[in-house]
């Protein structure tokens, strides 16, 4: 699994411009590579309960989430195209992950991702 994040995820960052027009080779590009990354960490923590949570979380969430998948969704202006990327990347997590948080608080993993759902 990690092989897999760090060699094979590739997210291309282009100008805003190039991937306004969605119709364009690199906006296409970049969301297949979005959604392929997005699938990648449904996999990962698919693993939960049978690798070390922590293993999986830093995987899933340290370098899939906020190296990747993140930068991606900042990228993209707020709006349906936003909140489905959010809601995708939260129907991957856990519960278990938060059943121990106190309310209003949140893993220190998710605290970038968190403030941007607050936006």
């Amino acid at each position: 699994m990690k092989k897999s994040v760090e060699e094979d995820v590739f997210i291309p960052l282009y100008p805003k411009s190039t991937v306004e027009d969605k119709s364009s080779l690199c906006s296409k590009f970049q969301e297949r590579r979005f959604w392929s990354a997005v699938k990648l960490l449904s996999n990962v923590v698919l693993w939960d309960g049978i690798v070390q949570e922590d293993k999986v979380r830093d995987l899933g969430l340290s370098k899939l989430l906020n190296r990747y998948l993140l930068l991606n969704i900042l990228n993209t202006p707020l709006g349906p195209e936003n909140t489905e990327k959010c809601n995708k990347v939260v129907a991957c997590l856990p519960e278990r992950w938060f059943q121990d948080l106190k309310g209003g608080s949140t893993l220190p993993e998710l605290l970038n991702f968190s403030q941007h759902l607050l936006q």
